[in-house]
């Protein structure tokens, strides 16, 4: 196995970037929260920024959507150097927060056309609504929506004014798998039309479907980043065995394979270099005790091999 110290970052420079990070810092009393970071966004690209919680990922995206001041560091936004992102830049953002709060006793119509009045042009109301599947639902008031049908009115909301760089913090918070796939495809759609998107998100299949580029933050800093496919080579040539295994068999497997076992539950995994003299030694040991391993699955690593690797974690840790 690669050791994290192999997946240093190096800063992502991209031709057109629509957003730019230069050692970026943020301190609270003695707590760094955001300790140095860097990296851009290329326009028309699903860019992710993940990291364990308390790694400063929600500090860093605050002070680009201009709701914290940095203590330092340099911002650039839309070609344009800033101290801190003002009126003129939030104009062209759009903002997908984490938990959104609309009036309860409103029309999902009337939301939307309360929102629009906030600038100067908006998309009509009606398209957004059949854009995130919610015609149906124009006339009803917001508290009898369920959570996922208000999360997609918050994707809307966002949308309203059409803008270039769209930050979305945990877009499909709720959400059932069907409607989770539907909002995938909705962000396909706008980075095809050449939006850019800053995701953030606790689903690691999320960012890996959907991201061209992916940064990992932890303790304040970006300690990797990269295509996740990048990342995954990046971590090293194992193949991965998954299958399930009673628990009270653990032990003896870990002595037969030490520092190559991870285990959740009755869940293994285990990293092999030699694939064919690994997996005939792992069947034999099975044999040898009368076990049949559940659920027997080779693949390659993925990005939360990656993020396990890097900070000791998982994502929703």
């Amino acid at each position: 196995m690669s050791s994290p110290r192999d997946l240093r970052p190096t800063l992502h420079s991209p031709v057109a970037s629509v957003l730019r990070v230069r050692d970026l810092r943020k301190t609270y009393g003695s707590v760094r929260a955001v300790d140095g970071v860097s990296f851009a966004v290329e326009r028309g690209t699903i860019f992710s920024l993940l990291g364990p919680n308390g790694a400063g990922k929600t500090t860093t995206v605050e002070i680009l959507e201009g709701l914290r001041i940095p203590d330092s560091g340099e911002i650039e936004l839309f070609g344009e150097k800033v101290t801190r992102v003002g009126p003129a830049q939030k104009a062209r953002l759009g903002v997908l927060l984490q938990e959104g709060a609309f009036e309860p006793y409103l029309q999902v119509r009337e939301v939307l056309a309360l929102f629009s009045a906030f600038f100067p042009k908006s998309r009509p109301p009606a398209e957004l609504l059949a854009l995130v599947g919610l015609t149906e639902k124009a006339k009803a008031l917001v508290r009898t929506l369920s959570g996922g049908q208000k999360q997609r009115l918050a994707l809307a909301v966002a949308l309203l004014n059409d803008p270039e760089l769209l930050f979305l913090d945990e877009p499909t918070s709720g959400l059932d798998p069907q409607a989770r796939h539907h909002v995938w495809d909705i962000l396909r759609d706008l980075r095809a039309q050449g939006k850019t998107i800053f995701l953030t998100t606790h689903y690691m299949e999320e960012a890996e479907a959907l991201s061209d580029w992916v940064c990992i933050m932890d303790h304040g800093r970006i300690i990797a980043e990269g295509t996740p496919r990048d990342l995954g080579s990046r971590f090293g040539p194992a193949t991965f065995v998954e299958f399930e295994l009673p628990s009270p068999f653990l032990s003896a497997l870990s002595g037969r394979f030490p520092g190559k076992i991870r285990a959740d539950g009755e869940h293994v995994l285990l990293e092999v270099q030699d694939l064919t003299q690994d997996l005939s030694a792992l069947l034999s040991w099975a044999a040898e005790r009368g076990l049949s391993l559940r659920n027997l699955l080779v693949r390659q690593p993925n990005l939360e091999d990656v993020f396990l690797a890097l900070t000791g974690r998982r994502l929703r840790d």
